[in-house]
């Protein structure tokens, strides 16, 4: 992604912003740059909606109503749909279940992988989602947030039938794209 230009994303505590109130909108001045370069060229757009770094701690820290996954971020896909203006008209959705201890990248690429469930699912964007300011309108914002939610409860449900009843090992962090 770093080759392909992609803005990366770092979130930042409330406590970390007060320190460092220079910090504010770094992100979002990034990924503006980014989107109005991606209007003018062909290009994906990946976003990690839950983060990367799914723990049980973290899950139970954060009370996720879901058995699988933490809780989805809304802000920044939000964001995006809103700065492409109406350019993307579908999404693919990959989840990729783990059924062991989730490997590494050297784990990969020597070879080391067990088998994974994987799925796939083009989904329509829904036109009203680039249309909303998601900062400055608390309707649109929880209509956003419950539409992810959504899709969430059905990514939430497809890895529990990807993983079967056991569910995850101990030590599993599933992959969400």
């Amino acid at each position: 992604w770093w080759a392909l230009d992609f803005p990366f994303m770092r979130r930042y505590s409330a406590a970390y912003l007060a320190k460092h109130p220079q910090m504010r909108g770094k992100d979002l001045e990034a990924t503006r740059r980014a989107c109005e370069k991606f209007r003018q060229i062909p290009t994906s757009v990946m976003n990690f909606v839950e983060g990367t770094r799914f723990t049980p701690a973290k899950h139970s820290a954060l009370d996720s109503p879901y058995r699988n996954l933490l809780p989805p971020r809304a802000g920044g896909v939000a964001f995006v749909l809103s700065a492409m203006g109406g350019m993307l008209h579908s999404m693919l959705d990959v989840t990729i279940a783990y059924r062991q201890q989730t490997p590494t990248l050297w784990d990969l690429c020597c070879g080391r992988l067990d088998p994974v469930a994987m799925d796939v699912r083009v989904r329509p964007v829904e036109p009203w989602t680039s249309d909303g300011d998601y900062m400055g309108d608390p309707a649109f914002r929880a209509r956003f947030q419950d539409w992810l939610a959504g899709l969430w409860r059905q990514k939430d449900e497809l890895l529990t039938e990807l993983l079967g009843p056991a569910g995850w090992p101990a030590d599993f962090r599933p992959l969400d794209f």
